[in-house]
């Protein structure tokens, strides 16, 4: 019997499971991941960034967590040796009607009390010469990190509290018992006091048969990139965003200095056939007809049909792609970049057509599940593990043992 059983090996399951066994250093924690290997979803083919919290609404837990996760995940590699690097990165307004959202940003920015620095354009070019703009921001504490190297630490970590780690395991059922819950695996039954669901793609699926329902659901969007040619990568000194869209939840196409070295340029959006679908052609049909027969999906596709349809040409055409950084640094041709990794995100929808733009944690029968953790989980994840052991109701056979974090 365990004491907490944790459904998810990436970041934020394993962040998590290293944040209870701190709380509770006598608990006895299983994390089960359906993978051979751990982090090989979002955590794995994410780009890489420590994020700052520019972006995400002041007083969310995205603007919060991000803003404290990215503090926390520099001095967990310091601490640990982990290859990571504060490099900052500059956001830059490309057109003149770009300007307003720019300054709103930077209002916001500071806002999530963060060290920001307006830019001219030739400010800009001293930092990224290669770079055409009107004007930017400077954010400082942005950086780079392997995320799954990070994810490794968590499991050495955990481990060494005592914790266990199942992999190749995949939960099909979740049963909630008088005074505990058992988990139907693929190798057995998992019996356990507490359930926490971090599955990502999946974790509305896992929520819903833990009768649980979240309110909303996970709809995959694949993000392609392509990578600069090693001989063009000085073109890209630290990391280039566009003035992201308000009114789209991705950021745009941008350049990201990745700490091994190479430059990688991306993502676009689009939707992916398959919950975990890396390539255009893979396909599920359980996952696509869940979307296509989902109205919320059908909202959103008709509120953003215009940036829905430049994404899917992107996503066919290496040229549009390439036009797109061009935005960005002219100088880069068709030939400076080579197809490299995709991403899915897991971003939940409401029926209404609502992106939900918060981290979501939904309490469920002696369990909590997160619902949405898509960008910027990663940086945040210590400090969602952290809210998550806070959240947890005491469990009156581990009181004795419970140290306040």
């Amino acid at each position: 019997m365990y004491d907490f059983a944790i459904i998810g090996g990436g970041i934020v399951g394993l962040a998590t499971a290293k944040a209870i066994g701190k709380r509770y250093p006598n608990a006895q924690i299983v994390v089960i991941e359906k993978e051979a290997t751990i982090a090989s979803h979002q955590t794995g083919n994410n780009s890489g960034v420590i994020h700052s919290g520019i972006y995400y609404k002041p007083g969310s837990f995205k603007a919060k967590f991000c803003r404290d996760g990215s503090r926390s995940m520099v001095e967990f590699c310091r601490e640990h040796g982990i290859a990571h690097e504060v490099c900052g990165k500059v956001i830059v307004a490309t057109q003149a009607e770009e300007l307003p959202r720019l300054e709103n940003l930077y209002q916001r920015g500071i806002e999530n009390g963060l060290q920001l620095e307006k830019l001219t354009s030739e400010q800009v070019r001293e930092i990224e010469p290669h770079v055409q703009c009107t004007a930017g921001i400077r954010v400082f504490t942005t950086g780079i990190v392997n995320y799954r190297q990070v994810a490794q630490k968590y499991v050495e970590l955990v481990t060494a509290q005592g914790g266990e780690l199942q992999l190749g395991t995949k939960v099909t059922n979740i049963e909630t018992r008088s005074d505990f819950t058992v988990l139907t695996t693929n190798k057995g039954t998992i019996a356990t006091h507490f359930v926490i669901n971090c599955a990502g793609l999946f974790s509305d699926r896992i929520a819903r048969i833990g009768k649980t329902d979240p309110q909303a659901r996970i709809v995959p969007f694949r993000g392609e990139y392509y990578e600069l040619t090693p001989e063009k990568r000085y073109l890209v000194k630290h990391l280039i965003y566009p003035v992201p869209n308000p009114n789209f939840p991705f950021l745009g196409v941008h350049f990201t200095r990745m700490i091994d070295g190479s430059v990688h340029a991306g993502p676009n959006a689009v939707l992916s056939l398959k919950r975990e679908g890396y390539h255009k052609t893979d396909i599920n049909v359980r996952d696509l007809t869940e979307v296509l027969t989902y109205r919320g999906f059908w909202k959103l596709a008709a509120k953003h049909a215009d940036e829905g349809i430049k994404e899917m040409i992107r996503s066919v055409s290496k040229a549009a792609f390439v036009q797109s950084l061009q935005q960005l640094i002219p100088e880069v041709t068709a030939d400076d970049v080579v197809p490299t990794h995709a991403g899915v995100r897991a971003q939940a929808l409401q029926a209404d057509g609502k992106l939900v733009d918060d981290f979501l944690i939904v309490p469920g029968d002696r369990a909590l599940h997160v619902c949405n953790a898509p960008s910027p989980a990663a940086t945040s994840s210590l400090e969602i593990g952290k809210a998550i052991a806070l959240a947890i109701p005491q469990q009156s056979h581990l009181e004795s043992t419970l140290v306040q974090v």
